[in-house]
């Protein structure tokens, strides 16, 4: 019950979010905002305040605003009116719905990392046969606390300063064991691992693994707010790059994409962990939500944003035919990768349970 009140209170304010942009935009620009809705389905709270009608829905897997005269079939001509305005308010209008939710995710980013997050520390906790830290002598319990001459305190600080040593190279290491500092020098073996979007890359490894201990790690504000930056840039930089490797063929849809059910699934997890945990899966998703939203595909902002550029190109906007055809084309399209993805979501999520029913 928990989990799902929390997957609707996150969908929810994604979809807020993203809608308030294209209706403050719309709004700064002039145009008349008939409706402000959320979700779908039987109306369960309506209320009209001044031209806008403010309504949610039963089913809170979505959102719009409504404009006026934002298609070529109802347009009239009137100033205040969404086909009336220059392209460059029209642009601003589509834009800012994924910008705000861009910048959502990068404020819970900036807040995560200005209040504190648990870490993992260095402790050692695991030892793999055959690997340089058991052959050097490293035992579990174990504090790494130099490598190479370089301080670290966080696991992942360590498995960066090990990954990216050359393959076949030595490491050496201090730790710290009751209470003393003893010095190994490590050999470093080659692993072809997966990293966060499926590509295989070499990497630098000792055969160890974390001890279950984590300690609160905090920044200052100002250098929370250059981090939490650079954590928006680098995810979305992993999103592209996701994105173009299922494009291409080198990873599967199974495997990169999910829906409403593995969101639910993932909230479901991610909500035992805590607020901090919840925090990090909306910053995510806002991000992942904004870029998704920019692609240049029918009836998503970038549809609409490519379609403004076309209309610059030629001078003139899209007749009220092919306007048509463009938004029946998208929605066919939407609601074909909406079922794959559910499909998707299912058999990955509960393939083997169907299996095993089946095969009774």
């Amino acid at each position: 019950m928990i989990a799902t009140l929390i997957f609707i209170l996150i969908l929810s304010l994604l979809i807020i979010v993203h809608e308030f942009g294209h209706f403050i935009a719309a709004r700064k620009n002039g145009v008349r905002v008939e409706n402000f809705s959320l979700g779908f389905g039987p109306q369960v709270f309506k209320k009209k305040k001044n031209d806008t009608e403010y309504s949610i829905s039963l089913i809170p897997l979505g959102g719009y605003v409504k404009m006026a005269g934002d298609s070529q079939s109802e347009y009239k001509g009137k100033a205040d009116e969404y086909f009336s305005k220059s392209i460059g308010s029209r642009f601003q209008i589509i834009f800012f719905g994924p910008f705000l939710n861009y910048l959502l995710g990068f404020l819970f980013f900036w807040c995560i990392l200005f209040t504190g997050y648990p870490s993992l520390t260095t402790k050692v906790g695991g030892l793999i046969d055959g690997y340089g830290a058991k052959e050097a002598g490293l035992a579990v319990g174990d504090k790494i606390i130099v490598v190479d001459g370089k301080k670290v305190n966080l696991w992942e600080d360590l498995q960066l300063q090990i990954q990216k040593r050359k393959v076949k190279e030595s490491v050496e290491l201090s730790v710290l064991r009751d209470n003393k500092e003893l010095k190994f020098k490590v050999l470093i073996k080659d692993k072809i691992l997966g990293d966060e979007i499926g590509e295989k890359r070499s990497l630098g490894i000792i055969g160890i693994s974390p001890f279950d201990e984590t300690i609160e790690v905090r920044h200052g504000f100002f250098e929370s707010g250059y981090l939490g930056i650079k954590k928006t840039i680098d995810l979305t930089v992993m999103t592209y790059r996701g994105l173009w490797r299922l494009i291409s063929g080198k990873i599967s849809m199974r495997d990169s994409v999910t829906g409403p059910l593995g969101i639910f699934f993932i909230t479901s997890k991610t909500a035992k962990l805590g607020l901090i945990a919840v925090m990090h899966l909306v910053a995510v998703l806002s991000v992942s939500l904004a870029i998704f939203n920019l692609l240049p595909l029918p009836i998503l902002d970038g549809g609409h944003i490519f379609l403004l550029g076309l209309e610059k190109l030629r001078r003139k906007a899209l007749g009220i035919k092919a306007e048509q055809v463009i938004n029946n084309v998208g929605f066919t399209l939407m609601i074909t990768i909406a079922l794959l993805v559910t499909y998707n979501d299912i058999l990955r999520l509960y393939g083997d349970k169907i299996s095993r029913v089946i095969g009774k």
